[in-house]
């Protein structure tokens, strides 16, 4: 049976943008863990943070003297690590051996200071490294838990003051097994130039890989209630009227990227209808490069 015309017409959108992302070398995937429930959005004081999203829980646990990662970084850090397992189907991950040359991966211009892009990214980077997550899933009688380490080991051994310096030894990570086993087999397909584009917002990234991924599979219209949305995005906030004017606002910066996503704001919540996900699946899938724009 031949697909109706819309459907159709859908179809030629869905293959083009996943065809021109992979022609510019800008086809990457996302942790599947972290577009259901998210990191924090700004520094906290505390080392544990938690996450929900219906049953499914996410919590995050740091030593208190590292913290806990937020903000964009990470984000972009976790989506560059999972397109790199999915490559390369290797959990040792080589960094590089010079500073810089990891930056322009991540589009990052190398600045020195206290709140420079280096020490920042240092930061965040051993931040990301030594934290540990579980998720948990909680429905009638079931109840199951899964933990997972982003990196079993790291080792940087670039110096933040030479960043164009090549060092003696690369710089790696090794990906814990869970995390890596989730990168190879189940990951969320998503555009790199359409995180570039949102980095400057954490929230809009988490909007953008959640909506692709939640697209994938919804497949009848679906109201999600503004408190289940601030749960799952928005912890930081004390009233979900502010949670929801700050949602709204980068959700009009989301379907800039993504305008083929169907939603609709509500007092009750946000609708989802059936749409095509921003990239289309494609197991096996190999890329001739990877890094965050081209």
């Amino acid at each position: 049976m031949k697909p109706e015309p819309v459907s159709a017409l859908i179809s030629q959108v869905f293959e083009r943008e996943a065809a021109e992302a992979r022609e510019a070398g800008a086809l990457g995937y996302m942790a599947r863990a972290l577009t259901l429930a998210t990191m924090p959005h700004r520094r906290t004081a505390q080392n544990e943070f938690e996450r929900r999203n219906g049953a499914f829980t996410l919590t995050m646990l740091a030593p208190s003297r590292v913290g806990l990662p937020y903000g964009s970084i990470p984000r972009l850090l976790v989506a560059w690590l999972t397109t790199e397992a999915f490559l390369t189907r290797e959990r040792q991950i080589v960094l590089g051996e010079r500073l810089s040359e990891f930056m322009a991966k991540l589009e990052l211009v190398p600045t020195g200071g206290r709140w420079g892009t280096i020490t920042r990214l240092r930061q965040q980077m051993q931040r990301l490294f030594a934290a540990s997550v579980s998720c948990t899933y909680e429905e009638g009688n079931r109840w199951s838990m899964d933990s997972v380490r982003i990196a079993e080991r790291a080792d940087l051994w670039w110096s933040p003051k030479a960043p164009e310096q090549a060092a003696l030894w690369r710089s790696t990570v090794i990906l814990g097994e869970r995390f890596f086993e989730e990168a190879v087999h189940s990951p969320v397909p998503v555009d790199l130039r359409a995180l570039k584009k949102l980095r400057r917002s954490p929230l809009a990234l988490d909007i953008y890989c959640w909506l692709t991924h939640r697209m994938s599979y919804l497949r009848r219209p679906t109201v999600i209630p503004w408190a289940a949305l601030q749960a799952q995005f928005g912890a930081d906030y004390r009233l979900t009227r502010q949670f929801k004017a700050n949602f709204l606002i980068q959700l009009k910066a989301v379907l800039g990227e993504y305008p083929e996503a169907r939603v609709e704001a509500s007092e009750e919540g946000l609708a989802l209808k059936p749409s095509p996900p921003h990239i289309a699946p494609q197991p096996g899938a190999l890329l001739r490069n990877s890094t965050m724009a081209q």
